[in-house]
């Protein structure tokens, strides 16, 4: 085993690690602010990587113009699933069962949309132009467009971090995640700072979708792929916190990699055997449980 090989996969892993926590950072964030179980995320994912497909391969959008456009609009797709269905939801007894009904059903609904508009055969993005290549250092050679995927995404995640913690909306966020009565009572509209929250968390999902598409077929049913995993990552950073969902994005992100270097055949297991391993040791994840008051 050289360096050469060991560098390889460190940065495929690290390039699914990115791409995992801007997925499970957003489902993070709907969690930690609005309580939400959004079982539908990867849908988001789906969507983000079909504007995508849409904007760079049929409509011949700069690809950089295309990855905000996409986010963007699986941002509103998110936003209006939020105003139209999860809200009619909130603070019933039964609100957890009612949620992973409805976000199951949204599913089967975005599924079947992408089938309606664009078909069930795999469509693809080419790279954007100038990240075809690698970089070289020394005698190893970086993928150009991994190394973007990962300098983009940690750029996006710090970007939303920085709003949440630092700014003024962030901490009405946060508050809204503490004690929503008190802040209505303060005059703050709390359904539409959680319509807000909810765009911005699918936003960043389906800017991974996009990002993604580069890399692999663009398909239906592909944020059911991804879903799991994310899920896996928010179970293994703990609950609703921003930088655990981080580092179980890249614990899940490079044992994959390794895993499908070694022993191709069982490397779906392993992610499974993570998370089976750490809630044997660590039952509330890596990073206990802050519903975001400390992001």
């Amino acid at each position: 085993m050289d360096l050469y090989f060991i560098v390889t996969q460190l940065i495929s892993g690290f390039t699914m690690a990115t791409l995992l926590f801007l997925i499970a950072s957003g489902l993070t964030l709907i969690f930690g602010v609005g309580n939400i179980f959004n079982f539908a995320h990867g849908s988001f994912y789906m969507i983000g990587a079909y504007f995508g497909y849409q904007l760079v391969s049929v409509w011949k959008v700069n690809f950089w113009i295309a990855l905000v456009a996409a986010g963007t609009g699986a941002g509103l797709v998110g936003a209006a699933a939020e105003f139209l269905f999860l809200r009619r939801i909130y603070g019933r007894a039964q609100e957890g069962g009612f949620q992973i009904l409805l976000t199951y059903g949204l599913i089967l609904i975005f599924d079947d949309l992408v089938k309606l508009i664009w078909g069930t055969e795999y469509k693809s993005i080419s790279k954007p132009s100038g990240f075809t290549g690698a970089l070289q250092l020394g005698d190893i050679f970086i993928p150009t467009y991994n190394f973007a995927i990962i300098v983009i995404g940690l750029v996006v995640v710090v970007a939303a971090w920085w709003i949440l913690a630092k700014t003024r909306p962030g901490r009405i966020a946060r508050a809204s995640a503490v004690d929503r009565e008190m802040l209505g009572s303060l005059g703050v509209n709390v359904p539409l700072v959680l319509t807000v929250v909810f765009g911005l968390a699918t936003a960043l999902g389906g800017m991974a979708g996009a990002l993604a598409a580069p890399l692999r077929s663009v398909t239906p049913g592909a944020g059911i792929e991804v879903i799991i995993d994310s899920l896996i990552v928010v179970v293994l950073g703990g609950m609703s916190n921003f930088w655990g969902a981080w580092l179980g994005a890249v614990l899940l992100g490079e044992v994959n990699a390794f895993a499908v270097a070694y022993l191709p055949a069982w490397s779906t297991l392993f992610s499974y055997l993570v998370m089976v391993v750490t809630l044997i040791f660590r039952p509330e994840g890596l990073f206990a449980p802050t519903r975001l008051r400390k992001v």
